[in-house]
Order: C-alpha cells, then structure tokens, then sequence
C-alpha cells in the first residue's frame, strides 16, 4: 500500500484511546485523562457479554451485540475445521460492518489508523500496526509488529527501539510497551493526520489480573497509563478515551473441562506432549474465557445432564441454554450450546488434564494461539522455579545457538490469579468508561452505544476549525 491520499476532510482529528481496565473509580488518578472529562463528559458504559477484549471491541467499532456481529469472546470453537483458536487478528472474522469501513465508503478521502486494536489485518483502514510474531517452519518464533503503509512499522521501530514484545503479554507485562505505543499513536497522528485513530493502551490489563484490583498498586498503575496517554496531547487532535471492562477481585477458579471428563463427557488424546483436547471426540468440553464459557455439546440428548452436572459446581452462578442465550445478547452458532456464567468471585480456568505430570506441553508455556481457553496463568512465572530470568536468559541463549526450546516457565496452579472480568459490574463506579467533548450523551450508554457518537464525532464536525499541516510523507 502506498501513501493515504491527502486531507481532505475538514474535521478536527480525532483520536480514540482504548485505556482497557479503566474505570470511573480509578479516573481521579489521571490528572490528564481526568482533566479532559472535566473539560467535556464521562459516561459509565453498560459492558457487553463477554466483558473480554475482542468481544467488546467488536461491539465497540460495529454497534452491534455479539450475536449481531459473531465476536462471542476472545476464542471459540471453529466448528468446520474442529478447532479452538483464541486471539485471532482477521477483520473479516466480525461480521458486521466496522465504522471505519463505513466512513470511508461514505466519504472516499477519509482516513483511519489503527494501531494495537484487535481485528487489525485485512481492517479497511489507511495506516495499521499490530503485533504479529515471525513463525520458521522449525516451530521458531521471533518477535515483530506488523501494518501498513509498507515499511511503517520498520521506521516506527528505528525511531523508538524494537517494540518491547515481552511487555505486551507474559510474566513480564507492564511497561514499557504502553508508552511505546503512545508514542507510535503520536508520530502517526502528527504525520500522517488521519480524521480517526484508533490506538490501544494495554497497561492496566496486567497487575488488576494477577494481583486483583484489590491487591495492585491502582494509583501508581493509573498514573503511568495517564502520562502516556499525555503524549497524544498537543497534536490538534481532539482526545477521546473508551475502555472495555473493569476488573474485580477473585479467588476461585472452577475447572469446568475436569468435571465433564470426570463425568465421561470430554475426550482427550495421549502423546508425546501430553495430552491434547480431542474435540471430535468430546461428548462436552468448555471453552473457557475469563469469567464466562462457551460449553460445546455435541449431541442434544446430552445438553440437560451437561446443564444439570455444570449447574451445582461451586462458583457457576447462572448457564443459558439455546435460545436463553439471546438473553445476554451470544445467540449465535458460534457460541457453545451451553453459556456458563460464574459467580462475581470466580473464574474459568481451561485445563483439561487430571494429573499435571500429564499436562500438555504448552501448558507451562506462553502459547495464546495454542491454548483451548484462556490462561491468565501466563502473567506469572512458576514460582517452584528458583531463579526464573536466568532460567529464560539459559534457554534464549539455547535458542541462538540453533536449539529447539520450550520456555516452561508458567505455572498450573490457577489459585495465583487473583482478578479477573467478563460479567456485568453491579457497580457504575466499576463499569468501563467513556470520555468525550461536544454535546453530552444522555447519561445511560452501552458499549455498543459508542459506535453512534463516535460515527457522529467524525461527520457533524468536519467544518469545526482546526490548523491543518499539509500532508507530507511520514518518516523519510
């Protein structure tokens, strides 16, 4: 791809932070973020079910539910090939028409950035970034970002350094890559002047899950999301901040995959590596997300007993069945049969093993795309493992040597996590947020409601004034 073509639309830039896992509770501590509900409006959003990343976004971007647009959750079973696949970056996966696609078939010269959001490739938009590993056909992986025009994403990381990949998920996520993201936001806002940027700021998705809100240091957390927010400032851009879900403190993880095998309903292959979900043969397995999960159930005849066995485990609070799940707003085939709910304290964790000296291989591993569920596991290093970065350090170097490695350094045992989401907050103070300037919402919004102010945002503005550089290429 080349070049966008200049601008042409005459609106104030718009930018719109994705500051996932903030809240109306925590805002106070953001004194630039704060400052511009001050200025304009906060609103409290009513989440979507699943209150999980690509869920959420997917209603974010297309106003729609999850049964309108097909996005039932981080990951579900791809029931054609057999196969869980959790984390996937297709734009064409969302089955409704994002509002990037509509501004620019509405008006040919708009343009779109893009940057962190989930659904990146294939997205119709003008520049993108997104993280994507380089994969050798030996099972290799290195790290790398991903996007367009051509040859952005080297530029961007000759300027500011190699994205720091280890940041962005993994028993070492935190900074830095939040600020490097912000600063990639504010190179391409200030050269390429896109009408609408959409950049994803992942920081407070890390303490709040592994140490619960209750147990991390949220002032300090909020701070170092709000300075990077800062670097957008001063861009003559107008700011808009969005989130996806709160987190809340939890302390009981519910295997619901061992209790249908403990019941005869989940199968599972033995092997080399353990042992592997077999879901052509399972009768009933979950697929696990945070604190809501799609159980898959082959037959009819055995959705009432799944129902009944899952229904009486300790920390499921409510299961919708067919139609039931229109409910919550997951009618669609991609949902399981069966939608489990747990309690506000609970959490589903996806192991299907019974023994762990029986696990499989990528279970002590970071391995998002391999995983039939879930696994906030991975923010932890095992702590059986004395000295874990000189275990890392030992095996990376292995790794340059031209040795095979499996970094196992995970541990299995859930009861480390202690935060999680996905249900409904019962409290507003604990719900995502929104924040913009114009005329002011009416006070009741949804997720899905953001699509229409922000369509509004990038339509009724376009003559507000604005100094407007002309366009030059970026980064020569």
């Amino acid at each position: 791809m080349g070049s966008p073509a200049p601008y042409s639309v005459r609106m104030v830039p718009l930018v719109v932070i994705n500051a996932v896992g903030l809240t109306p509770r925590w805002l106070p501590h953001a004194p630039f973020l704060h400052g511009l509900a001050k200025a304009g409006w906060m609103r409290p959003l009513r989440e979507v079910l699943p209150a999980v990343t690509c869920t959420a976004q997917a209603s974010l971007l297309t106003g729609k539910s999850p049964q309108e647009h097909g996005v039932v959750g981080n990951g579900w079973l791809f029931r054609d090939t057999g196969e869980v696949r959790f984390w996937q970056q297709s734009n064409r996966l969302i089955q409704a028409e994002p509002i990037y696609a509509r501004l620019r078939r509405e008006q040919p010269n708009f343009r779109v950035a893009k940057l962190f959001w989930w659904f990146n490739q294939g997205a119709a938009v003008d520049i993108s970034v997104t993280p994507k590993p380089h994969y050798g056909i030996d099972g290799s992986k290195v790290f790398g970002i991903h996007g367009t025009p051509e040859g952005l994403t080297d530029r961007l990381e000759r300027e500011f350094g190699p994205f720091p990949f280890h940041t962005f998920w993994g028993p070492t996520a935190g900074l830095p890559c939040t600020p490097w993201i912000a600063r990639c936001a504010a190179r391409i806002v200030s050269e390429f002047r896109p009408n609408l940027t959409l950049v994803y700021l992942p920081h407070l998705d890390y303490d709040p899950q592994r140490f619960g809100p209750n147990g991390s240091d949220m002032p300090r957390l909020v701070r170092e999301l709000d300075e990077a927010c800062a670097l957008l400032k001063d861009l003559g851009a107008r700011i808009w901040v969005v989130s996806e879900y709160g987190h809340v403190p939890v302390n009981r993880p519910v295997y619901l995959n061992r209790v249908l095998r403990n019941a005869g309903y989940l199968a599972v292959r033995r092997g080399p590596f353990g042992e592997q979900l077999d879901t052509f043969n399972c009768r009933a397995f979950a697929v696990c997300d945070h604190q809501l999960a799609h159980v898959y159930v082959a037959d009819a005849v055995d959705v009432p007993p799944v129902r009944d066995i899952l229904s009486i485990q300790p920390g499921v609070a409510r299961i919708y069945a067919g139609s039931e799940r229109a409910e919550i707003g997951l009618d669609h085939p991609r949902s399981g049969e069966l939608v489990v709910l747990s309690q506000p304290d609970s959490w589903f964790a996806y192991p299907f093993w019974l023994d762990d000296r029986e696990a499989t291989d990528y279970a002590r591993t970071v391995a998002i795309h391999h995983k039939p569920g879930y696994d906030p596991c991975e923010l932890f290093f095992d702590p059986a493992i004395r000295w874990p970065m000189l275990r890392v350090a030992r095996k990376l170097l292995w790794k340059k040597l031209g040795f095979r490695v499996r970094m196992d350094v995970i541990p299995l045992d859930a009861r480390w996590v202690r935060g999680s989401h996905g249900l409904a907050a019962t409290d507003p103070a604990d719900r995502p947020l929104l924040i913009g300037d114009g005329p002011a919402p009416r006070d009741d919004l949804a997720i899905p409601d953001v699509y229409d102010l922000l369509y509004a945002a990038c339509t009724e503005d376009r003559e507000r004034s604005c100094p407007m550089p002309p366009f030059e290429e970026p980064m020569p």
